[in-house]
């Protein structure tokens, strides 16, 4: 079962907030993505549209070399 949605600044793990290689929506999106939410039910929280969501997703996925949502919620749990 999906965690809460929280859109606020310390909803991302330290962690998370931590990874260079994201930028701030990116790291916004990823805390959301590690908590099983949906990418219509991201949108919502954060106040933009699923495009958008997807755009910050596409963008996390190359950046970090991962091929799904699995393998980046894998990274983002284990990846220094």
């Amino acid at each position: 079962m999906a965690q809460p949605l929280s859109s606020s600044p310390g909803s991302t793990s330290s962690a998370l907030a931590l990874r260079p290689v994201a930028t701030p929506a990116e790291a916004r999106v990823l805390g959301l993505v590690c908590r099983g939410h949906s990418n219509r039910d991201i949108a919502t929280a954060l106040v933009v549209s699923v495009r958008t969501v997807e755009s910050h997703i596409s963008s996390l996925l190359a950046k970090t070399g991962c091929r799904n949502r699995t393998q980046l919620l894998i990274w983002a749990l284990t990846a220094e």
